[in-house]
C-alpha cells in the first residue's frame, strides 16, 4: 500500500485513522471572501437542519478557529432580512424561524397542529410561568401560591409538553422534588434565557401573578428579579 510522507500529506489528504478525510474547517486554501462565504453556508445548513436551536459550541465544529460566529450570525441575518423567514437567538442557540407576519398566511394555507404550548389550558400556562418566575418550586409551594391544588396531572402534562424537569429536592420535611423549566421552554416562548422573562412587576400589576410568594421565599436581602440577573 502506497502511503504519502507525513511532510507532504495536505489537511484534505489527512485522515482520521478510519480511512475517512478530515473535516477541514479552517479552509486555508480558499481566498478569504470564499473561505467566509463557506463558512456561513455551512452554519446556515446546520441550523437549517436542525429541530432545536443550535448551539455557538455545535457551530464552532464547522467553522475555523479564528471565525467570529457573532460576525458571521450577523452577515446571516442581514442577508435574510427578506425573507420569510429570519434566524433568531433563542434558547441559549440559534434557529429558523417564519417571521410573525407571515403566520396568518401559513394558517390560510394549511392550519397547523396544535403546538404543546397552544395545548394548555389557562390554568397549565400560569402554573407554568410560576415556575418560570420562581423556579426551583415544589408542587406544594405552587399550591400556595395559587390557593389551590396544584395536581399531580397538571404537572405531568407540563412535563410530557418538555416545559418541565426535575429540579433539586427541597430540604423541607419529606424532601419533595422541585420543578425547573427547560430549554424547550425557552424555545417554545421565543426566549434566549431566563432574564428575557417579562418584567414581574408588570406581571404583577395585570394581576397574573404574586410576587409575594416569591420575595418571602428568597434569601434575605434577594429580590425575585435577583435570581435572574
Amino acid at each position: 500500500m502506497d502511503v504519502a510522507p507525513r511532510g507532504d500529506a495536505t489537511r484534505d489528504e489527512a485522515t482520521n485513522g478510519a480511512g475517512a478525510p478530515l473535516f477541514d474547517r479552517d479552509l486555508e486554501g480558499l481566498p478569504p471572501e470564499l473561505r467566509w462565504r463557506e463558512w456561513m453556508l455551512r452554519v446556515e445548513a446546520v441550523i437549517f437542519a436542525s429541530a432545536e436551536p443550535v448551539t455557538r459550541e455545535t457551530l464552532a465544529r464547522v467553522v475555523g478557529r479564528d471565525c467570529s460566529l457573532d460576525l458571521l450570525i450577523d452577515d446571516l441575518q442581514e442577508e435574510l432580512r427578506g425573507r420569510p423567514y429570519e434566524l433568531v437567538a433563542v434558547a441559549g442557540g440559534w434557529q429558523h424561524r417564519t417571521r410573525a407576519r407571515f403566520a396568518d398566511t401559513i394558517r390560510a394555507a394549511a392550519p397547523p397542529t396544535r403546538g404543546p404550548a397552544s395545548a394548555l389550558s389557562e390554568f397549565e400556562a400560569m402554573v407554568l410561568m410560576a415556575v418560570a418566575y420562581f423556579q426551583p418550586i415544589t408542587r406544594g409551594d405552587l399550591s400556595k401560591i395559587f390557593g389551590r391544588e396544584v395536581s399531580r396531572d397538571t404537572i405531568g402534562t407540563l412535563r410530557g409538553a418538555g416545559f418541565l424537569a426535575s429540579g433539586p429536592r427541597s430540604p423541607t420535611p419529606g424532601a419533595p422534588y422541585s420543578y425547573v423549566t427547560t430549554k424547550q421552554f425557552l424555545a417554545a416562548f421565543g426566549l434566549q434565557s431566563l432574564r428575557d422573562l417579562p418584567d414581574i412587576e408588570a406581571l404583577e400589576d395585570a394581576g397574573l401573578l404574586s410576587k409575594a410568594y416569591g420575595e418571602a421565599d428568597a434569601p434575605e436581602g434577594e429580590t425575585v428579579e435577583d435570581r435572574f440577573p
